[in-house]
This record gives structure tokens, C-alpha cells and sequence, in this order.
């Protein structure tokens, strides 16, 4: 007991301030790795009219990211589970940046769609290995809120993108947005080779690391066998539904509200802001909600369904009257509660897979499931791009996001119940 309790303390002085101190150098990398992503839906409409695009051709040029980060997520988890979270989150920040970099110096519409291939590849790694870092550090019950706040870097990333972005594409150029953006990766990747170290190279760790697990069981489970679990589909279907949602906000939104709401460009850049930034409190509210019915009993998977299931639900019945409603101030007020409302399963998703795989196959099933999120972010904005061309209006891209939103409530809640066991 007298040991159990020195090494109690030692995790709340030497140790705990360590792991968090990975958690906001990885937090950092979050809102890096999605101002990456988001510079292009900043610069949609310049770039468009730069390289003279249709509505279509960007909604195809927004999308080349996101088809190759879904595969690529497939080998990222087993990477990442195989090589570890320092070598792989150092191998894709620094390459993600170098591809942001050169993007700046594209000159054709064919270039520009590779470049966004490469970014989808190399950006693959990141949340795999943020997943494995938590998983190592913290035990099962506590997982929950770092998560939940790294899950955060990708909501302040979308607040501050619009403005921040927008700002320094007025101020220089698109081109040069880019290049400082791929520069602050760069500072990200020198930070954590410099500081990160994994808890088993030490030995003081090793022994908080089997305190904390509590001596756990491990189920041996192979990478392709996680395909034969109903679990695994049910997690790759109700990715789907949101996080399409989510990258129709993400892909879209500025040029919903240039086109549709006729808003300015400076203007568009603030009140694009807003739901991303209500976004904010969301993810982090997620797994707080998790980890307290944690507390009060509730077994790990049915306490992040909670939050996970409720956020759906109401994000569907936020996003329907909004092409409806002419409004300017309650458009904006539903697009919020939309996004907050998609932003409290966010919270929880990464956080699942590790209550739902075995121990050696939780960056792999995190992946697997970031696969099938990324697979409905990557058909968002071709299909709003072909649905906008079509009928020349926003009022099916709102309704195609509400049913989805209701297909992943109704795969998480009612058919997600057991871990994944040998």
C-alpha cells in the first residue's frame, strides 16, 4: 500500500506534468495540422478565380486531401502502432509542412491537386500517434479529457482560421498564408523530437505505466482480423455520418456564405469564425460528459455513446431550417449549435477506440475508424459541389447532412456494444 501510494505521488509530481505537457505540445500539432487542411476552404474563392474553376472542380480540388488521408489512415495506425508515436508524429509533421510550403509555388490546377494528395498522406499519421502517446501515458479512466482537448486543436483550428487566415491572405497573399502556416509545423516537429520521450524508456514510468493500467489483460489481435468484428463496421458507419457533416462546415461554409447569404470576403472570414468557435467548447465538453458517467459506474463504451449520440441527434435537427430561414443573425445562430452539437462526438471518437480495441490494435482501430469518418469527408465536398452546380442552392446539402448525422446516432447507439476481443 505504502508503494502504491509513493508512486500515486510521483505520477501527480514528476510524471503528470510530463504526459501534460505532451498533451498541449500535441494540442499545438492539432491546430496546426487543421489551419493545413483549412487553407484552402479559407482561399476557396480566390483561388477559384485565380485558376478559373468551377463550383465543381474546387469541390474535386477540396477533396484530394481528404480521399488519400482516409486510405492512408489504414497503414498509419499499424505504423504507428508498430514504429510509435515519436518517429511517426516527427515523420508527418515535418513532411506535411514541407508539402503545405511548396503548394505556395504551384502554378497549375493539376499540381495544385497533387500537393493536396501528398498533404492527405503525410497529415495521416498525426491523430494515430496522438492516440497512442495518450494511450501510453494514461490509464484507461483518465484518457477521456486529454483527448477530448487534443480533439480540441482541430475546433480552435477552424475558429481562428477563417479570420487568421483570411487576414494574412489580405495582408499578403495566398501564397504566402501557406508558406507561414507549413513554417509553424516545422517549429512543431523540432519541439517534440526534442522533447518527447516514450514512458517505457524509463524505468520510473514503467512501473507508474503498470500502476495506472492496473495490470490490464491484453487481447492479441492481428490488424486484418479487427475487418471480422461488427464492432469495427458499426464504428467506420457512424464515422462516416459525421465527420461528412463535419467537412461540409469545413469545406464549405465560407463560400455558403459568400454565395448564398451574399456576404463579403473580410466579412464571410468573422462569421465563419463563429461556429468553429462554439465548436471549441464542444469537444473538450464531450469528454468531460464521458469521463463522468465514467465515475458514476456507467461501463467505459456506453458512458462515450452518451455524448456521442446526443450530439448527433441534435446537430440533425439544428442543420434543417437553416436553408430556410433568411435571417442572417439566426442562420448564424443555428449553423453554431449545429457545429456544437457535431463537436461533442468529436470529443469521444478517438477516446472510443481505445475502450473498444484490444491494447496492441488501438492506434489501428483508431485509424480504421478515422478511415470511415474520412471517406464521408472526402465524398462532402464533391457532393455539395455537384449539388450546388445542379440546383443552384445549399437546401439539399443541409438535408443530405441531417440524415447521415441521424444514420451515425442510430450505428452508435443502438448497434456499438462490446469491446473487441480475441
Amino acid at each position: 500500500m505504502a508503494d502504491q501510494q509513493t508512486e500515486t505521488l510521483r505520477i501527480d509530481s514528476a510524471v503528470n506534468k510530463k504526459r501534460w505537457f505532451f498533451v498541449i505540445l500535441i494540442l499545438v500539432g492539432a491546430v496546426i495540422n487543421y489551419l493545413d487542411r483549412s487553407n484552402l476552404s479559407v482561399a476557396n474563392t480566390t483561388i477559384a478565380k485565380e485558376f478559373g474553376l468551377s463550383p465543381l472542380e474546387m469541390g474535386v480540388l477540396l477533396s484530394a486531401f481528404l480521399w488519400p488521408y482516409a486510405l492512408a489512415n489504414l497503414p498509419a495506425g499499424w505504423l504507428v502502432d508498430k514504429f510509435g508515436p515519436k518517429k511517426m508524429f516527427a515523420w508527418a509533421s515535418g513532411l506535411w509542412s514541407a508539402v503545405t510550403i511548396a503548394t505556395a509555388f504551384t502554378n497549375t490546377y493539376s499540381l495544385f491537386y497533387t500537393m493536396r494528395v501528398l498533404l492527405g498522406v503525410s497529415e495521416s499519421p498525426f491523430f494515430p500517434s496522438a492516440v497512442k502517446a495518450v494511450n501510453n501515458w494514461f490509464s484507461k479512466k483518465d484518457r477521456g479529457t486529454p483527448l477530448a482537448i487534443i480533439n480540441t486543436g482541430s475546433q480552435i483550428a477552424n475558429g481562428i482560421a477563417p479570420p487568421l487566415l483570411t487576414a494574412l491572405m489580405l495582408a499578403f497573399s495566398w501564397k504566402i498564408m501557406f508558406i507561414i502556416v507549413g513554417v509553424a509545423g516545422i517549429v512543431v516537429m523540432v519541439v517534440w523530437l526534442m522533447t518527447y520521450r516514450d514512458p517505457k524508456k524509463n524505468e520510473i514510468m514503467v512501473e507508474v505505466q503498470k500502476l495506472s493500467e492496473a495490470k490490464e489483460t491484453e487481447a492479441q489481435v492481428r490488424w486484418r482480423d479487427l475487418f471480422k468484428f461488427k464492432s469495427t463496421w458499426y464504428m467506420i458507419i457512424g464515422n462516416f455520418g459525421l465527420v461528412y457533416t463535419m467537412w461540409t462546415f469545413l469545406t464549405w461554409l465560407p463560400g455558403y456564405l459568400e454565395t448564398d447569404r451574399g456576404l463579403s470576403l473580410m466579412k464571410t472570414g468573422w462569421i465563419a469564425s463563429i461556429p468553429f468557435l462554439v465548436g471549441i467548447i464542444g469537444v473538450p465538453l464531450g469528454g468531460i460528459i464521458s469521463d463522468y458517467f465514467i465515475r458514476k459506474g456507467f461501463q467505459p463504451i456506453k458512458a462515450r455513446k452518451i455524448p456521442l449520440v446526443c450530439g448527433a441527434i441534435i446537430a440533425a435537427i439544428a442543420v434543417i431550417p437553416i436553408p430556410y430561414v433568411k435571417d442572417i443573425n439566426t442562420c448564424v445562430a443555428l449553423l453554431s449549435l449545429a457545429y456544437f452539437a457535431s463537436s461533442v462526438p468529436t470529443g469521444v471518437i478517438w477516446t472510443l477506440a481505445t475502450d473498444v480495441a484490444p491494447k496492441n490494435m488501438v492506434a489501428s482501430l483508431g485509424s480504421i475508424q478515422n478511415f470511415g469518418g474520412f471517406i464521408g469527408a472526402a465524398l462532402a465536398p464533391i457532393v455539395t459541389g455537384a449539388v450546388v452546380q445542379s440546383t443552384g442552392s445549399f437546401e439539399y446539402v443541409f438535408l443530405i447532412g441531417a440524415v447521415l448525422l441521424i444514420v451515425s446516432a442510430i450505428s452508435y447507439g443502438f448497434f456499438l456494444k462490446k469491446p473487441i476481443v480475441s
